[in-house]
């Protein structure tokens, strides 16, 4: 017994003095069988920490620090990472390089930084599949980020300044299953943007500038079970536009600009609320309570259980205002002219 304790305690002495088990100051290390997990969240932190950085770090989240740069000399002490996590620091460039050296690297996340701009290739080197950029400064998404035909599965761009849709960098993304733009600039989606992303499962869109969708906007992808379009502009939707969806689950269209629905509007989306219950949201719209409200009417009352009732209400016209739309009688909504 003594004879293997003291074999053991050798080996880890060994293997902390080739930095296996070592932990750099300010960061907290785990160890495991088949991962190696370095966790750094001081403000004191203001440099890569890479002195005592074990080189079998498989998950590194470097966050909420002063840290202001990071190259690729750094990483590259470290070439079986998976996951880098990046979020809540001083970044404000990337190098080209950045992840060279790093073939097993899935997940990058630099969440909450100064990022403006950022260079050619630089997403290119690493067979990443889920992307994280929100909270950052972008004006513009750039397609040379990343190869042709990118595995990626999962893109974040929510919270930057995008006006424009990047259509470019979308259409080199066909792998992509969830894709946030929300609270960006975005005016309008042009047609056949989305229509390489086949595999799109989830789109957040909400808190941009929309004020009107192509009607062919989502003709192509027919897998989404989550379309997020909350907090914009839009004052009119054409009546096909959701045509195949046959998936879609949750809905989201509160707080637009909205006054009715056109005729067989929802009539396409027979999983609406399948798994999540209300899966419809059409709260906070200025809905207007005349005979042009015959389908939205018809549809709430025979479908009572995919949205919350009490938040649809008549805007206008005045002598109904507040009214939850549901609980009007035909006779009341259908005497109303538009104003």
């Amino acid at each position: 017994m003594g004879t293997w304790y003291l074999f053991t305690l050798t080996v880890l002495v060994s293997c902390c003095c080739h930095g296996v088990l070592s932990c750099p100051d300010l960061c907290t290390c785990y160890f495991s069988t088949n991962t190696t997990q370095v966790v750094c969240t001081s403000p004191s932190l203001s440099h890569f920490p890479d002195s005592g950085l074990p080189a079998n770090t498989t998950s590194l989240s470097i966050e909420f620090t002063n840290m202001s740069s990071i190259s690729a000399q750094h990483l590259q002490a470290i070439p079986l990472l998976q996951e880098l996590h990046l979020s809540g620091n001083k970044l404000y460039e990337l190098p080209a390089d950045l992840l060279s050296g790093l073939p097993h690297l899935h997940t990058l996340d630099l969440t909450g930084n100064q990022l403006q701009q950022l260079p050619p290739g630089v997403f290119s080197h690493a067979p990443l599949l889920n992307l994280v950029l929100r909270d950052n400064k972008l004006s513009t998404a750039d397609a040379h980020w990343l190869l042709p035909n990118s595995s990626l599965t999962w893109l974040d761009l929510a919270s930057n300044r995008l006006m424009v849709l990047p259509t470019a960098l979308l259409h080199n993304l066909p792998q992509l299953k969830t894709l946030h733009l929300s609270n960006n600039q975005l005016e309008k989606i042009p047609a056949a943007t989305l229509h390489p992303l086949t595999h799109l499962e989830r789109l957040h869109l909400e808190g941009n500038k929309l004020s009107w969708l192509h009607p062919s906007s989502f003709q192509h992808t027919l897998n989404l079970t989550h379309l997020f379009l909350q907090e914009n502009r839009l004052e009119k939707l054409s009546s096909n536009i959701f045509q195949g969806l046959s998936r879609l689950d949750v809905l989201n269209l509160s707080q637009n600009r909205l006054r009715n629905l056109p005729p067989d509007f929802l009539d396409d989306l027979p999983a609406l609320g399948a798994s999540s219950g209300q899966g419809l949201d059409l709260s906070l719209n200025p809905w207007h309570c005349d005979s042009d409200m015959a389908y939205l009417w018809t549809w709430l009352r025979s479908h009572q259980d995919k949205t919350i009732l009490d938040e649809i209400q008549c805007a206008t016209p005045e002598a109904l205002k507040g009214r939850v739309i549901s609980s009007l009688t035909k006779e009341e909504w259908g005497a109303t002219s538009r104003d």
